[in-house]
């Protein structure tokens, strides 16, 4: 490890002072350290709360998830690329996310997710989140020490970074939605819970994921990612532990508020037997090992500005005194050549 963390930091020095990496496209060199990229991106969100998922016990990552909760989201964002293998990125994103338990319908006891399918809760919640990432494009990387590689139009990279999100979980009560986390429904902020603290709607998240862009011009780009957000809250669905006694709400909450609580804090089945269901005073409601999160797939189209060309005219634009483009040889080309990812 000693000798590692030296090596790489080396090899990075080493990339950001690699001279002449111009770009190449079409016939055409941009000689430009810094590029631009702006666009919009659309596609499907999910997620992964207490709520709903799929038959059998609640379970970490893609397990447990349900398709049907599936929403759309959009997002505009720009970013500014380095040598072709390091950008800067701020997004801003608009979506929702959603479960219910109702989705398990048709399961029969003894089914390991019955206790969830008769606790009958639902949310959903709308996402407002801004983000700042970075993305690293490795083949780009390690393309500018191996000049004679053949540029290729595709390139796979590497997302993580820090956000900045809003969320609002609400249920639906007679065709009215109803905020969640001023009702206390799990006794949040309330006296005879003082572990139970009542949760921030503004929140911070870390964004983590993959994707891989394909150039189809110098100015355009689409690209293909996969972004799951880590979230330090397990409330995004405002389900967390146990039930608590019901006779506590009318303590703290009086009016239309103290009758919602009532209802949505404890919504079982009516049919529910009851070795089928935990919905009861200390019964779990959900399970606070686990955080919440949230993730989309994103599909981005881009356009690209700030590059400029310099094999115009009858000047020397190769960065070697006395030689134009129309000079070199095919070797030399090969050597100013870039891959050809922005």
């Amino acid at each position: 490890m000693k000798f590692k963390i030296p090596f790489l930091a080396l090899l990075f020095v080493f990339a950001l002072q690699a001279g002449a990496q111009s770009y190449f496209y079409n016939s055409n060199y941009y000689d430009n350290d810094i590029t631009y990229e702006a666009g919009v991106s659309f596609g499907p969100m999910n997620s992964l709360t207490d709520v709903g998922g799929r038959p059998g016990y609640g379970r970490r990552g893609p397990k447990d998830l349900n398709i049907k909760s599936t929403t759309l989201f959009g997002s505009i964002y720009a970013s500014a690329l380095y040598k072709h293998f390091l950008a800067l990125r701020a997004e801003a994103t608009i979506g929702r996310v959603q479960s219910n338990d109702s989705l398990l319908k048709g399961i029969k006891s003894p089914n390991k997710a019955i206790g969830r399918y008769n606790r009958n809760l639902s949310f959903r919640s709308p996402i407002y989140e801004f983000s700042v990432t970075a993305e690293f494009h490795p083949i780009n990387f390690f393309g500018i020490f191996n000049p004679d590689k053949s540029p290729s139009p595709f390139s796979p990279y590497l997302i993580g970074g820090i956000g900045f999100f809003h969320f609002n979980p609400q249920a639906n009560l007679n065709g009215q939605w109803i905020d969640l986390r001023p009702l206390h429904t799990e006794g949040e902020g309330f006296a005879e819970y003082p572990n139970r603290k009542e949760y921030r709607l503004n929140q911070i998240n870390i964004p983590i994921g993959v994707g891989i862009s394909y150039e189809v011009s110098s100015r355009f780009n689409l690209r293909l990612e996969y972004i799951s957000r880590v979230l330090f809250t397990d409330y995004l669905d405002d389900v967390h532990d146990t039930y608590i006694d019901p006779q506590l709400f009318s303590k703290y909450l009086s009016g239309p508020r103290l009758y919602d609580a009532l209802v949505l804090n404890n919504r079982r089945r009516a049919d529910a037997v009851n070795n089928q269901t935990t919905a009861r005073p200390g019964g779990r409601r959900g399970n606070p090992n686990d955080n919440d999160s949230y993730f989309t797939v994103n599909i981005k189209v881009g356009f690209v500005f700030g590059r400029s060309k310099t094999n115009q005219g009858g000047g020397s634009s190769s960065g070697l005194p006395g030689k134009s483009l129309k000079k070199f040889t095919k070797k030399q080309k090969i050597q100013r050549q870039c891959p050809r990812r922005f």
